[in-house]
């Protein structure tokens, strides 16, 4: 099956905005959020170093259910 698009962002106007899926293949949800800013960047690096690799996206609040059903669909799928 490989990607499954959950959700996108119910408050905008459907087109590149955050959005939700699972991949059942990689075993991965993925996610398409707006980049952050320096100042959250910043924030974020006080945790730890951020590889070249991986990228710090933000989501709104209002897409949690989106995550919820993704992670309910990983389960169904048997996604580990």
């Amino acid at each position: 099956m490989a990607l499954l698009f959950i959700a996108k962002d119910p408050n905008t106007n459907g087109t590149q905005c955050p959005t939700a899926w699972v991949d059942d293949e990689a075993q991965e949800i993925v996610v398409q959020g707006w980049k952050a800013g320096d100042a959250l960047l910043t924030q974020c690096l006080e945790s730890g170093s951020i590889p070249d690799s991986e990228a710090v996206v933000r989501l709104p609040i209002r897409m949690v259910p989106a995550i919820r059903e993704a992670c309910d669909v990983a389960d169904r799928l048997g996604v580990r």
